[in-house]
């Protein structure tokens, strides 16, 4: 009788591109592999099946996917039997042509079957070609699906998926579909499985999070979610991105004021402060509508950190247009800003505009504006030297850490803070210290530590494990017999 010998496990790796959303996505596609019996590859070592968690609002996209697939290659052909599969937003775009570039793909599948990937990588390798699969409406909600941790004390928990905007430059849309909300306690649940397993702080995630609640016609969803997810014992901070300043009501400003758990952080996207530029762009928002929430936010939290998206060079973007712009980042006075040079993307009717502005006109504006916000992150950063601040000490935050002997962690308000870390600090672990120094991106704080409180979520990180969740109900029935 001849002796059976097992085949040895197959190992995957994830790349992920683009939003938090692709980062909580590739969390799910993580799980999803080792609850089909692969596991991580080891750093440094080829994977048996590459995933490449794509996006598509940038214009160089494109160009990247296809320049990571051609180095990918000659790996796959060195690599017996290894599988490369294409998700997201840009696989959804482009579906078999992707195919039709790189043959050398396996899989291509979308944004709405998330869940297919193990049955479609069965699949190819079964049928010896390539699958391509690509559902025109979510199929599964993403958080029913398993999810293997990136992070021992920091988790993403998505409300809801899809986006109800029409945003002429945006193709997400398109892309993620029409929102879908989960229910409360479903959202409830999840966070409460992170902390039960030492996680605490949660970041909830939406297109368009704080439109919560529209696919069940509750206007104060969102507020009321803030206050619940807040409560939960054991969670010391929540934060969530990203909001719309259409939908951005004062009950949510004074859920964040009321609720010790959520965090004085707020990113709300500006994209421009010209008016005509916001019609054009259906923001359905003014100038000083945005800069009255500023106001808002900022009378009831005065240590509030503000953060925005700013679009440089919008088809028929004028001079007087941008500087409206640039009148509204000195009155905002943001801590900082993501800046972006329009670029056209196809099926947008942004990319089919009049006025498509020239690459030269777009780069010195976008200057400008970095050079303005740079001198205003700057001011604001000086401004918190001598201030105490609370830090969640975190892995991978500064990559000169090594070099100068600190440590790296987030304060309440986002901002990224290097300290002295003391003996013993991991991260997960709370700290308290002095802001000593700042640059326009960060703060530093050399001082010898106030306090060091010890923590589950830094016992899990120095021991190696990640929470796991197994995925939670959506409240609707499933196909087949009742457990």
């Amino acid at each position: 009788m001849g002796t059976q010998v097992d085949s040895p496990q197959r190992t995957y790796r994830v790349r992920t591109y683009g939003c938090q959303m692709n980062v909580h996505d590739s969390e799910r596609l993580s799980g999803l592999l080792e609850a089909a019996g692969f596991a991580a590859a080891p750093e440094g070592e080829d994977a048996d099946v590459v995933v490449l968690n794509t996006c598509a609002v940038r214009e160089n996209a494109d160009n990247r996917l296809y320049g990571n697939l051609g180095h990918l290659r000659p790996v796959k052909d060195a690599h017996p039997g290894m599988q490369i599969a294409v998700g997201g937003c840009l696989a959804q775009k482009d579906r078999g042509e992707i195919v039709n570039r790189a043959p050398w793909v396996d899989v291509v599948f979308g944004t709405h079957n998330v869940g297919s990937l193990p049955a479609l990588l069965e699949r190819a390798r079964h049928n010896a070609e390539a699958q391509v699969e690509i559902a025109e409406a979510l199929e599964v909600f993403p958080s029913t699906l398993p999810a293997k941790r990136d992070s021992a004390y920091a988790g993403w928990v998505s409300i809801s998926v899809g986006c109800n905007n029409t945003c002429t430059f945006c193709i997400v849309p398109a892309l993620r579909g029409k929102e879908k909300d989960r229910r409360p306690g479903e959202i409830l649940a999840e966070v409460q499985a992170l902390v039960d397993q030492g996680v605490l702080e949660v970041t909830l995630l939406g297109q368009n999070v704080n439109a919560y609640g529209v696919e069940f016609r509750d206007r104060g969803a969102f507020a009321d979610l803030l206050r619940a997810t807040g409560r939960i014992e054991g969670l010391e901070r929540v934060r969530f991105t990203s909001p719309h300043p259409r939908e951005f009501t004062d009950d949510v400003v004074e859920a964040m004021a009321e609720t010790p758990a959520v965090c004085h952080q707020l990113h709300m996207p500006l994209q421009s402060g010209s008016d005509e530029v916001l019609r054009r762009m259906r923001r359905g928002y003014r100038q000083e509508r945005y800069l009255g929430i500023i106001d808002r936010v900022r009378a009831a939290m005065p240590d509030a950190a503000i953060t925005t998206d700013v679009i440089v060079g919008f088809p028929g973007e004028t001079e007087a247009d941008f500087e409206q712009t640039l009148e509204v980042v000195r009155r905002a006075r943001f801590a900082s800003a993501f800046t972006f040079q329009y670029s056209k993307r196809p099926g947008t009717p942004a990319a089919e505009m009049d006025g498509q502005l020239p690459k030269e006109v777009v780069q010195e504006r976008y200057l400008r504006l970095t050079a303005l916000q740079e001198e205003i992150s700057w001011a604001e950063n000086r401004a918190q030297v001598g201030r105490t601040v609370e830090l969640l000490a975190a892995a991978g935050e500064g990559s000169k850490d090594a070099r100068t002997g600190r440590m790296s962690g987030r304060a309440r308000d986002g901002r990224l803070v290097h300290f002295a870390g003391g003996a013993g600090v991991r991260p997960g672990d709370v700290v308290e210290t002095v802001v000593t120094a700042a640059a326009p991106h960060h703060l530093v704080a050399d001082g010898p530590l106030l306090s060091h409180r010890r923590t589950r979520a830094g016992d899990a990180h120095e021991a190696g494990t990640r929470p796991t969740t197994p995925g939670v109900l959506l409240g609707m029935p499933r196909v087949g017999a009742p457990v």
